[in-house]
């Protein structure tokens, strides 16, 4: 090769601008970025950046007891209703663990007792379902209950109630199985405090039954016996209400 022969031909042409943009240097520029790829982990969808669990929903939020004392109106009568019971169970269940003093647990369970009975009966169950029953005696020397309740038209909160019912029923239950455990264990000295809240309990639960359907009782009567606004009156308004008074009577147990 000589020195004066160009490297280059000129007969090279230069490239035409249209494959250059449809190249190589086009699919570099318009080529999509790659797909990102999500893969389950081991941490729950229901927990934080923490790793604490979180509640899916407005009702799991309200679950548990917080949630009930949150949503109760009057979570103190609630909390006192719980803890005396919950208290003499606790102690005559533990009491044989911390002291062989049997006087001493016998003192604690029926103060206990004594204080849940009359904090049911005039507090927890006025406040919390608006129901009172006590007993009274007439000038005849004759005994009667008494129920109170009330006004149909202020019902009580949803979760007050609920939880009024539940201690007023499980505990009896309760209870009576302590009874059952001690008679089995010839367990001689503690079935007399046992029978005691059994009393106690039982009284309760008969009661607020009966005064919750002696209110039902009376509300029925009212809204039969009151004005219906359907004009009708004579023989046929006295048949028509007589017979709804006996079938509400026979729904809610007259």
């Amino acid at each position: 090769m000589s020195a004066a022969t160009p490297l280059l031909d000129n007969t090279i042409e230069p490239d035409d601008p249209s494959e250059a943009i449809s190249g190589n240097i086009n699919a570099k520029t318009q080529s999509a970025r790659p797909q990102v790829v999500l893969t389950p982990t081991t941490r729950s969808s229901n927990s934080n950046s923490n790793g604490q669990a979180m509640a899916s929903s407005g009702g799991d939020a309200e679950a548990g007891i917080a949630g009930i004392f949150r949503q109760s109106a009057h979570p103190l009568a609630l909390l006192f209703l719980y803890f005396f019971r919950i208290a003499a169970v606790a102690v005559y269940v533990l009491s044989g663990w911390f002291t062989d003093n049997y006087v001493l647990s016998t003192v604690l369970v029926v103060v206990l007792l004594a204080m849940d009975f009359w904090n049911c009966r005039n507090v927890a169950g006025r406040t919390l379902v608006g129901l009172r029953f006590w007993n009274q005696v007439d000038e005849d020397g004759e005994s009667y209950w008494v129920f109170e309740s009330r006004d149909p038209s202020r019902p009580a909160n949803p979760i007050d109630s609920k939880m009024f019912w539940i201690a007023i029923y499980v505990f009896p239950v309760l209870w009576a199985l302590l009874l059952i455990v001690s008679i089995l264990k010839l367990g001689v000295f503690f079935i007399p405090i046992v029978i005691l809240a059994l009393v106690f309990n039982v009284t309760n639960a008969v009661g607020f039954t009966y005064a919750d359907r002696d209110a039902k009782q009376r509300w029925a009567n009212n809204v039969v016996g009151g004005n219906w606004g359907l004009g009708i009156g004579g023989i046929g308004g006295q048949l028509l209400t007589g017979a709804v008074k006996k079938s509400v009577g026979k729904v809610f147990g007259s």
